[in-house]
């Protein structure tokens, strides 16, 4: 919607909005928030919001301060599951010390700079999402068990697929808050789904991943079962990806082919030393290797179990597709992450290795591959000149 304060404001006092949402994500990526009454609403957008960050993962570790919380109006959106009298909006925030000081693990702040530095250099990025989940039925008692809602498979259509009608829902929410679907689906798991959305500008995508996540919750929910995007809830089975699709703008429209192969091979030079960050759990590693999960640091114009695909090689269409990261990484991180691995191929010109077919592959003994546990890719992540670079130390030693 892109509202500024003072449309805030007017929209506020116009639509019998009784509170607001001011959103912000831990370390983890999970959404937290603060409601304040609309009468707060002037004082937040002039002062900040202070808050007490020392029960918030990770920022309790890094400060003994509060911290205050500023709202982006252009981040305004109208919560549809809550009443229609005394409306609830939400609004994204960025996070200050009390002097104004930023907060240097303050995530979202941290793909905004990241984005900014890109356009110095004439590049903007576009990021696509596509996030997988499972439907599990509760007990009892209303607490979540691992069994599935049905035992469809990849694109089954009802009756053997149950989620039809919850994905319905999910993808109808997104719309009414601005998000676009694109398309939805019931995946090869028992119970896992998938819905892709519009790609947006990086920030707007990372938003808009925290807000889809809080959808497919609260539906699902409201519907009587649990929506996990843990990375391999089920043993033997397929495991949820978080797909990242990038492309790219470049000021010399001329040169944007060999600038995307840089990107590319940025990405895919780097994923590496990001992977204790795009897969941030002990069970992500269980998902590697898997049912078109990548393993191994290969690229591919075709294959989907490679780490890197390239697709639509029209010069105005070329999209890198990096298949890796899970629903457990902070996507505010992932994409800053992304965008230094992409500017870190252009600066150094790299080209792609050769494409490999790892259906035909005879000896993969000499490939490189992704880190087996969470330890490893702490090790690797720690000794990375790259993620320093990218990322505040203090970000880097809440992994210790």
């Amino acid at each position: 919607m892109n509202y500024s304060k003072e449309e805030v404001m007017q929209y506020i006092s116009e639509e019998d909005v009784g509170f607001i949402r001011l959103a912000f994500c831990d370390i983890n990526g999970k959404q937290k928030n603060i409601s304040i009454m609309v009468s707060e609403l002037g004082r937040a957008f002039e002062k900040g919001i202070a808050f007490d960050p020392s029960s918030i993962e990770g920022f309790g570790q890094i400060t003994n301060s509060d911290l205050v919380l500023h709202p982006d109006p252009s981040t305004l959106m109208q919560l549809p599951w809550r009443p229609e009298h005394g409306k609830v909006v939400r609004m994204f925030c960025s996070i200050t010390y009390p002097d104004g000081t930023p907060f240097e693990c303050d995530s979202r702040s941290l793909l905004i700079d990241a984005v900014q530095k890109a356009k110095e250099k004439g590049i903007e990025f576009s990021f696509g999402s596509e996030q997988e989940f499972y439907l599990f039925k509760l007990d009892e008692n209303g607490f979540a068990t691992k069994e599935p809602y049905d035992y469809a498979s990849d694109m089954d259509i009802a009756p053997e697929d149950k989620g039809e009608n919850i994905r319905r829902e999910i993808c109808l929410t997104l719309a009414e808050m601005g998000i676009q679907p694109e398309s939805s689906h019931h995946e090869e798991g028992p119970g896992q789904n998938e819905i892709d959305f519009k790609y947006a500008d990086a920030v707007s995508t990372a938003d808009n991943v925290l807000t889809f996540q809080n959808i497919v919750k609260t539906v699902s929910g409201r519907n009587g079962l649990h929506a996990s995007f843990e990375p391999k809830p089920l043993e033997g089975q397929a495991g949820n990806g978080f797909h990242i699709n990038v492309s790219i703008e470049h000021s010399d429209f001329n040169d944007n082919c060999k600038i995307f192969e840089a990107v590319s091979a940025g990405i895919l030079a780097k994923t590496k030393e990001m992977t204790a960050f795009l897969n941030p759990t002990d069970n992500s590693y269980d998902r590697f290797g898997d049912d078109k999960a990548p393993s191994y640091i290969t690229w591919s114009r075709e294959n989907r179990s490679q780490l890197v695909r390239i697709t639509d090689t029209a010069r105005d269409n070329s999209r890198v597709e990096l298949r890796s990261p899970d629903p457990m990484a902070n996507p505010y991180i992932a994409f800053a992450l992304i965008i230094n691995a992409a500017l870190y191929g252009i600066e150094n010109n790299l080209a792609l290795p050769s494409e490999m077919d790892l259906a035909h592959a005879n000896n993969l003994d000499s490939v490189e591959k992704l880190p087996t546990s969470l330890a490893e890719a702490k090790e690797i992540t720690f000794k990375s000149e790259f993620v320093r670079s990218a990322l505040p130390e203090a970000l880097i030693d809440y992994l210790k």
